[in-house]
């Protein structure tokens, strides 16, 4: 018995000789083991007894489930169950969980990761855990949105949520939380835009909202220094960065134009940039492969374009590069070539590469398809720019031409008298600009021509435009030249038509141009359509019916060739930099 005793005063002596060593409050004991009940004992907690001494008994803690305490209160509480949990039963309250966790009033750090956790987040019980500094409650089963009570956090630093249901919009008060630093909430429904607070918050460097359902427009996030917004429909413009940032990933967004190719070279600490699955277009910036910093980098299904150089240099932390699927040529840089332990993926290009193990494009398909969605290049562009006055003339001279040409037919003809003219509103498709029927007054006059039996001139939107040639894939590409190009498609009524796409002095006026084209129209002239104004930049097109349906496998002008007259071709071009309108050619009927 006195041995027993004297072993019992040593244990007491060597604990007290600990710094700080108290035991923990049987208040806070006994909540630990409530959680346990409220969770449905889990295996888990199996380690878990009635005599457990949860601050200085190490023989209890797993890599799963421990505690840690400062004297005599519990400061962490880490408890990890399997992947997969099942929600817990329906008993379970969401609310007397968090009322448990409240009675430990000194809790710091707070993980709950898949243990089937499932309700709204009670924002008045989170509050009341006033040192809180990092909470995971990811993969569970929460739902709703992030209560408000977290802004009473102060002293919160990462809020990590991950794989729950949580909807709604990111908050704006998201700014009231002043040492807030790691924001993730990946796998969730968030919706809706980002708010422009978060530009607000100085403190913030990782923010995680892949795969939800955001949309928009990024707001700036120069602080930033992690950026994980994947698998969203963010876009189309590419947000601002900082020269700190380290990660951006924005894969499977909407995200279009170009990469901002002078911001991202001063991005001197990136080390990875995922922009695969967007819409991009324009030059793919190769500057990107010799970042000092960079690691990865994916680029892949896109529409970027450029000739790369089998000189050009790539930075030695350069692990792995994906320019699959895009519209580039030239050379596969030498440095990606040969590089032991990089991974190099370049498939579905027009690369000059040698590598049969991944498939290449031949050379004009990357340029039709470029020419398809209107990437045109630098070069083209000044190659045509020296002759846009000339060409600007003759088309005025002709226009006057035929124009006298069809108002001396129409005044020679007996005709009964022309009904009112309808208002342009009457053909003009519902999807179409407000700027064009403002300027009904030019076109007006083209309605009256239905007394010939001529179908009324109207204005197509592009959705239809687009619809009709399959977004104006290189499938219904029926010719091109350096002035722009000629596409087939179908109407949504089956009509078919063809769809000229040129470019349009800035000095010209469209509506002007319009008037002048709409104004061509009498039984012995090709009648054109319609046109579209509000058009992408280069596809701003007009359109007419096929007139040559007989001739889809030959030239129209081969065809013609075969008739017992001769007919006169009267081109129409008009050229400019910035793309307001085109034209097409009218053909005199035989």
């Amino acid at each position: 018995m006195g041995g027993h005793a004297l072993l019992i005063l040593l244990s007491v002596a060597s604990l007290s000789l600990l710094p700080g060593a108290m035991p923990l409050q049987p208040s806070q004991a006994w909540s630990l083991f409530k959680l346990r009940q409220l969770l449905g004992d889990p295996p888990v907690l199996g380690t878990w007894r009635n005599y457990t001494d949860f601050c200085y008994g190490g023989d209890y803690k797993t890599a799963s489930a421990f505690v840690e305490c400062y004297e005599d209160s519990v400061t962490q509480l880490h408890i990890m169950g399997e992947p997969g949990a099942r929600p817990l039963p329906t008993t379970f309250s969401i609310d007397a969980f968090f009322t448990t966790l409240s009675r430990l009033p000194d809790l710091k750090v707070l993980t709950l990761t898949n243990l089937g956790l499932w309700g709204p987040l009670p924002g008045g019980k989170i509050s009341r855990l006033q040192k809180l500094e990092i909470v995971n409650v990811s993969s569970n089963y929460l739902y709703g949105e992030l209560p408000r009570g977290l802004s009473q956090l102060g002293s919160l630093q990462t809020l990590v949520a991950d794989h729950n249901m949580l909807g709604g919009k990111l908050p704006g008060w998201l700014k009231d939380m002043p040492l807030l630093a790691v924001l993730s909430l990946r796998n969730n429904t968030l919706q809706g835009t980002l708010p422009e607070s978060l530009k607000d918050m100085p403190s913030l460097r990782s923010l995680v909202l892949a795969s939800n359902n955001l949309s928009g427009n990024l707001p700036e996030l120069s602080n930033l220094q992690v950026i994980d917004m994947a698998n969203n429909a963010l876009g189309p413009k590419f947000p601002r960065l900082g020269r700190k940032v380290a990660s951006v990933v924005l894969a499977g967004n909407k995200f279009s134009d170009g990469l901002p190719a002078d911001m991202l070279a001063s991005c001197y600490l990136l080390e990875r940039l995922d922009v695969s699955g967007n819409r991009f277009v324009g030059p793919f910036p190769a500057a990107l492969l010799s970042l000092p910093s960079m690691e990865y980098l994916s680029i892949a299904g896109n529409r970027f374009t450029g000739r790369l150089s089998g000189n050009a240099s790539c930075g030695e932390n350069l692990r792995f590069v994906d320019l699959s699927s895009n519209l580039l040529t030239g050379s596969l840089p030498g440095c990606l070539l040969a590089a032991p332990g990089k991974t190099v993926l370049f498939s579905a290009n027009c690369l000059s590469t040698g590598d049969d193990s991944q498939s290449q494009h031949p050379s004009p398909f990357c340029r039709n398809q470029a020419l398809a969605v209107g990437i045109v290049p630098e070069q083209g562009r000044k190659k045509s720019g020296a002759k846009a006055g000339v060409v600007a003339v003759i088309v005025l001279v002709g226009a006057l031409v035929v124009s006298a040409a069809v108002v001396f037919v129409v005044r020679k003809a007996r005709l009964p008298k022309a009904r009112p003219a309808r208002r342009l509103v009457e053909h003009a498709s519902s999807a179409y600009p407000s700027n064009l029927l403002a300027d009904a007054r030019y076109i007006s006059q083209t309605v009256k021509l239905g007394a010939l039996g001529i179908p009324a001139y109207r204005s197509f939107s592009l959705v239809e435009l687009e619809a009709a040639t399959d977004n104006f894939q290189v499938s219904s590409l029926m010719g091109q030249d350096a002035h722009g190009q000629m596409y087939r498609g179908r109407l949504s009524n089956g009509t078919p038509v063809t769809i000229r796409s040129l470019k349009v002095n800035k000095s010209q006026s469209f509506t002007r141009h319009i008037e002048m084209i709409s104004k061509l129209r009498h039984r012995h002239l090709e009648r054109k359509a319609g046109s579209c104004r509000g058009a992408k930049e280069y596809r701003p097109p007009l359109v007419w019916p096929r007139a040559f349906s007989s001739c889809m496998e030959g030239s129209y002008q081969a065809c013609l060739r075969i008739t017992s007259r001769s007919p006169t071709f009267l081109w129409t071009r008009i050229r400019s930099p910035k793309s307001a309108a085109t034209t097409s050619p009218f053909s005199q009927r035989p």
